[in-house]
């Protein structure tokens, strides 16, 4: 192994916390490590926040580094507190299995698991049968309960007396699978979010207390807004990186349009770009900024859903930007032909697109001005477009602001 990878991922922005920055990184620089990060899968598929660590697992094992994806079908069944103000939506054992082979599939996109190169695990397959006396008097006998309140994923939900013994056990679960990781596949290392610190401390002390063994923990930056809001969040929720779930154009159009002080970051963490190309591109200013988010949002959208569909989601876009106002990429809700024809009102139009919440949102932009069709600005809120409305091309372009279209088609 020539550069060391530590040195890359902190370059790049990545890591937050260290348990140990000399230890890891003359570590990372000596041998090929087997290292962790676990998935919990509360849905059926992976999202924005999920993809930075995964850039993270791609640049470890690049490096030579073989990486450890720790399916949480065990600790799924309790639901991290971390960063919630309230407990999680239970899932049944089924549908937690479902999105594990879910997340199984997406992985293996970015990861190379053939010959041995990477290994998916599953927490349930030691979780579900521990018995619990003998697990208390084996693991929870080496936490304290103190140091445990004093974490922030524990504190800030007893502040608002909310925190239940259920979810208090979630950090002996993730620190059971650090210990059993190093004890089955000798897991030297666990990376995660930064919200899994306390979590991830927790495991490396049960390795050392039980063991006497060396073990290291390293945290990731969370993708957030200037303001400090988690990156990823849509009009229609999370930014998914299934393309049923989030389409391609969508997901390009979520990073073209990103703050403008948010890039240079994004490119570090999120692209394989060279650093002194990301910095190049970052230091742009006023409108030239706009071509280092259509590298950024073409690059990630690439990684994620591959070539033809980034120069897809690219040509939808310049479209669209250009003031053509149209592109068979561009999202498109369909219509039967006898709605159409009847008409649609346009704050249904705006809530079916998924362009405004609700009704009332959909009032709001129409009164501010904010909504045109086929270029033309809408002023009623009683407006309804159909059939009689359609282009050349046979559809119907809502925008919203200056940066979001929808077509509206006949199926």
């Amino acid at each position: 192994m020539s550069e060391n990878v530590f040195d890359v991922l902190k370059e790049r922005g990545f890591i937050a916390q260290c348990t140990d920055e000399e230890g890891v990184r003359e570590l990372l620089g000596k041998k090929s490590v087997r290292f962790y990060i676990g998935f919990d899968a509360t849905a059926d598929s992976l999202t924005a926040g999920h993809f930075l660590t995964v850039m993270a697992m791609m640049h470890m094992q690049r490096a030579g580094h073989r990486p450890i994806a720790m399916m949480g079908g065990g600790t799924t069944l309790i639901g991290d507190p971390s960063g919630k103000s309230d407990m999680r939506k239970m899932l049944t054992i089924d549908t937690i299995n479902h999105n594990v082979e879910c997340f199984k599939n997406q992985l293996s996109r970015f990861i190379k698991f053939d010959d041995d190169n990477a290994i998916i695990a599953n927490n349930a397959d030691w979780l579900l049968d521990l018995n619990y006396v003998k697990f208390m008097r084996e693991v929870g006998v080496h936490f304290n309960v103190a140091k445990m309140l004093a974490a922030d994923a524990y504190k800030n939900r007893m502040a608002r007396g909310g925190l239940t013994f259920f979810e208090f056990s979630y950090m002996l679960m993730q620190s059971y699978d650090f210990f059993k990781l190093n004890e089955d596949y000798d897991c030297e290392l666990e990376m995660g979010g930064d919200d899994q610190w306390s979590n991830i401390i927790g495991g490396v002390n049960l390795i050392r207390s039980k063991t006497g063994r060396s073990a290291y923990g390293l945290t990731l930056k969370l993708l957030t807004t200037s303001d400090g809001v988690k990156m990823g969040k849509t009009v229609k929720g999370a930014l998914w990186l299934d393309p049923l779930k989030t389409s391609p154009y969508e997901f390009f159009q979520y990073w073209r349009n990103i703050e403008d002080a948010k890039v240079e970051e994004c490119l570090g963490l999120l692209t394989f770009l060279p650093m002194d190309e990301v910095h190049r591109l970052g230091a742009l200013k006023d409108k030239e900024i706009n071509h280092a988010k259509e590298v950024l949002a073409y690059e990630i959208t690439k990684i994620v859903h591959g070539e033809e569909a980034a120069e897809k989601a690219l040509e939808a876009a310049r479209n669209v930007f250009a003031g053509a106002g149209k592109s068979e990429n561009m999202p498109t809700t369909t219509y039967s032909k006898a709605e159409l024809d009847e008409g649609k009102d346009i704050l249904t139009l705006l809530v079916d697109t998924k362009l405004a919440k609700n009704r009332s949102e959909g009032r709001r932009l129409v009164e501010q001005g904010g909504v045109s069709v086929n270029g033309t600005k809408v002023t009623d809120v009683k407006a309804a477009f159909g059939s009689a409305d359609f282009d050349d091309d046979g559809a119907i372009v809502i925008q919203k602001g200056k940066k979001a279209f929808h077509q509206i088609k006949a199926d």
